[in-house]
Order: structure tokens, then C-alpha cells, then sequence
């Protein structure tokens, strides 16, 4: 069957708010919500075809476009490929061409529309930042921890995994108690990971599963214990295209994909490359972050390969 390629934007306002319109009833998933975009013509690049469906849709007018995610699927009837940008620099105001109900919402509200099968990878990229920081115990004590966590939200960071290894829980949990409200005042999501002793007990947005945490399950992880599946984020270390896939089959929303260049904590690690990076990001409908050797400056080329954006763990310390 022939893959229709498919220009998409996520476009955002100055508010953060996304633009979303709903599909005629005649075209094909119709009645249900999507991003702007359309089909790719012979000639033409995806940028372009963004460009050019988002004059003719909705009268703005593209300044610039960032790589998001690019998301195959095949339905019953038709495989795509949807290659998704994430607009935040237009000219004009967005009305109707094509009488096309539209509207803006923000990114928390997108789950409560349908969209068609193929768009669940694009509103979770939608809904994640672009950084994403591990808040490591290896080398500080309670006190540091919560000067460091404050250091991550003064620097705007909204995604933030607690890998405490060392603690004992009772400390952990005193810790959480103190960290969890600094992170809601910032709107800033806080993770918990897997190693964790009772990780599943703590007040926190969700979970990363360690790679052979991940390895070692069959499907998403309800979380925290006795919760709707879909309540909290679940995301997963990754290493390798079996730990990539196996993240997207039980469900998880995210992955961290390490270590893409070489670091001085793992010298003697192998670092998987920017070539490999991409092929490998290349193979999952999943928000993908690349971790090792990276920091806030390499957001353009982590974007260029097909990630979701840059983790790290020391980095957004500076």
C-alpha cells in the first residue's frame, strides 16, 4: 500500500494554546478534530506543503517551522506518514477558508477531543516540553537536592524525573513532600523513577521506568497504585530499537534514548550518535529525548534528528 505523506502543524499562540479544527464529515476520519496540514504534492517539501496548507486553510502565513515528530500508520484503508512541525512564528490571524470549524485550546485539552488513531503521538509531543531534567541523588544530600530542584525550576524547566538511588525512602518521602507543591507553583511535571523503593506510593505526576524495569513488563503500569492507566505519565529509559519499541507497545507517553555523544560520568560507554539517533527515532510513533553529552544548546540538533527535545542531568545545574 502507498504512504501518503502528510504536512502537519502544531501551531501555538502566544498563549500556548494550539489550534485545532475539526474534519468534514465527507473526507476520510471525518467528524473527528485534527492539526492543521495536508498532503505533501509532488515537488513539494513538507515545509512547504505546511506553508502552503495553512495559507489556503487558515489565512496565516508561516515564518518558522521546528521538527516535532514524524508518525507512520497504517489503517484499515490507507497508510501515512505525518511529518509534524511545531509552529510558534506566524503572521496573521487564523480564520477560516475553507469553512473548517476551528479553535485554540490549550495543550492539556486536547486529550478531551477525538482525533483520529494516527495523532495520539502528536498530542502527547504537544503536551511535553523541550527539556527534560534528571534530578540525581549520586553526589548530593537532602539539602543540595532541593537547592538543585530550585536552581531546574528558576531556569524554567517543566519536566523533571527524580532518580534517587541512595536515599533511604523515609528521606525520599520527606523530600517529595517538600519538592511536589514547589513543582505545581512552577506547572512543572515531576516524575518519579523506577528504582525507586515503593516508587508507586509517592505523590508525584508519574513514572519512568528504568530499561530493565521496562523490559520486565507487558503493558503501561498503573500509577500510583490502584489509578486509571491514564491518570499519570509514564515514560522509559532506552538504549537500543528493542527498548524503543517495547516503550511504544506498553503504552509508555515518552522515552529517553542514551548516550547519544560521549560523557565524562561514562567514559568507557559507547555513545549511539547522532546518525544512529535518528535512524533509531526514525523506527516509533514516540516522543523521543536524547540524553548524554547534551545541553540546552543542542535543543536545534536533537529537533534536526527527530527528537522530542534534550534530558540531562547536570546541564540545567550550570
Amino acid at each position: 500500500m502507498k504512504l501518503l505523506q502528510v504536512a502537519v502543524g502544531v501551531v501555538k499562540n502566544t498563549e500556548g494554546q494550539v489550534l485545532i479544527s475539526l474534519r468534514d464529515e465527507s473526507l476520510h476520519q471525518g467528524g473527528l478534530w485534527e492539526f492543521p496540514g495536508g498532503k505533501i504534492e509532488s515537488g513539494e517539501s513538507a515545509e512547504q506543503a505546511l506553508a502552503r496548507e495553512l495559507k489556503e486553510e487558515l489565512a496565516i502565513n508561516l515564518i518558522t517551522a521546528t521538527p516535532l515528530i514524524t508518525v507512520k500508520h497504517q489503517y484499515p484503508d490507507l497508510a501515512v506518514q505525518l511529518n509534524v512541525f511545531l509552529v510558534t512564528h506566524f503572521s496573521g490571524d487564523a480564520k477560516s477558508c475553507v469553512d473548517q470549524l476551528f479553535k485554540w485550546v490549550n495543550p492539556a485539552e486536547l486529550a478531551h477531543h477525538e482525533f483520529p488513531a494516527a495523532n495520539q503521538p502528536i498530542i502527547t509531543a504537544a503536551q511535553l516540553p523541550p527539556y527534560y531534567a534528571i534530578l540525581d541523588d549520586a553526589d548530593a544530600d537532602e539539602s543540595l537536592l532541593l537547592i538543585n530542584l530550585q536552581k531546574i525550576l528558576t531556569r524554567g524547566i517543566k519536566l523533571i524525573q527524580l532518580r534517587l538511588k541512595t536515599l533511604p525512602p523515609e528521606t525520599i518521602e520527606k523530600f517529595i513532600e517538600l519538592a511536589y507543591p514547589l513543582c505545581k507553583q512552577q506547572r512543572a511535571l515531576l516524575l518519579i523513577n523506577s528504582a525507586v523503593k515503593n516508587a508507586e506510593n509517592f505523590t508525584v505526576d508519574g513514572i519512568h521506568l528504568t530499561s530493565r524495569h521496562l523490559m520486565s513488563v507487558t503493558r503501561r503500569p498503573a500509577f500510583p497504585r490502584g489509578t486509571p492507566e491514564q491518570t499519570h505519565w509514564v515514560a522509559a529509559s532506552c538504549h537500543n530499537l528493542q527498548e524503543l519499541q517495547h516503550a511504544q507497545t506498553i503504552g509508555a507517553d515518552f522515552a529517553v534514548l542514551a548516550p547519544i555523544l560521549a560523557t565524562k560520568t561514562h567514559p568507557e560507554t559507547e555513545p549511539l550518535g547522532w546518525e544512529q539517533f535518528t535512524d533509531l527515532v526514525s523506527q516509533v510513533n514516540l516522543p523521543v529525548y536524547a540524553l548524554g553529552g547534551l545541553s540546552e544548546s543542542g535543543l536545534d540538533r536533537v529537533r534536526q534528528a527527530g527528537g522530542q527535545g534534550v534530558a540531562a542531568i547536570r546541564a540545567f545545574l550550570k
